[in-house]
């Protein structure tokens, strides 16, 4: 199945700002992480405040940058693999410039999570891992909706992304999104994967980040998402439109 020019376009612009990045001296790609990885600290108000490279206008640009900055290899690869899926379904049915305007959004909200849980921390935050997180909130919303890509009568790919949506609180009411959730919420907390903060005490988990990333795509999807719902008349529960287990 190839693979929809948006998606492709983002995976092609991680992979190459990691490869620019390697060709870098260490002292370069210091400055880089500090120009466009989220720091909370680069928030702080108090008289401990420190000064970073880009002044102000770095305190907007990096609620976003740092989603398109990686650790390593595995880092975008872990990405990548949870975005395949469900980010080729987002990308089909919002087309190219609504998805990447919803991955910066989410970027964003996994960054205010994070600042809002890490005040004052040092350590840079980078991965794309709240994007990610909120592709997969998003493309739940229709997910399981007769014809889509995770039903089992499903179309070919872009008739499959481009089912109607049922409306959020009668999607949380088919058992298999309430399943997905809680799936989800749990690996996240237990687990923490994806996204990385590096700092002087080694790499940890901001599993904040991929949680408010999560939020923002389950909440705003509707915002975005460009296909007309069901008339009400046809407005029934998931389960009526989706294929029996």
């Amino acid at each position: 199945m190839t693979l929809p020019g948006a998606l492709t376009a983002y995976v092609a612009l991680l992979a190459i700002i990691h490869g620019v990045r390697a060709l870098l001296p260490l002292d370069l790609d210091d400055l880089v992480l500090e120009l466009f990885a989220f720091i909370p600290k680069r928030y702080d108000q108090t008289l401990l405040a420190m000064p970073f490279a880009g002044g102000t206008p770095a305190k907007i640009w990096t609620f976003v940058s740092y989603s398109l900055l990686h650790a390593n290899l595995s880092h975008i690869g872990f990405n990548v693999l949870w975005l395949l899926p469900f980010g080729s379904a987002l990308a089909r049915r919002f087309g190219a410039v609504r998805f990447f305007l919803f991955m910066a959004v989410t970027a964003a909200a996994g960054a205010a999570a994070h600042l809002l849980t890490h005040e004052h921390a040092l350590a840079p935050m980078i991965g794309a891992s709240a994007s990610v997180s909120g592709a997969m909130a998003a493309a739940i919303r229709f997910a399981f909706v007769r014809g889509s890509f995770l039903s089992f009568n499903r179309g070919d790919a872009d008739e499959a992304a481009r089912v109607p949506a049922l409306p959020l609180l009668r999607s949380l009411r088919d058992p298999r999104v309430l399943a997905f959730l809680a799936i989800w919420f749990g690996t996240n907390i237990i687990f923490g994967v994806g996204s990385i903060a590096i700092g002087a005490e080694g790499a940890s988990v901001a599993w904040q980040a991929h949680i408010g990333g999560f939020f923002a795509g389950l909440l705003l999807f509707s915002l975005f998402d460009p296909i007309p719902r069901l008339p009400r008349e046809f407005d029934a529960p998931s389960s009526d439109l989706a294929e029996p287990h």
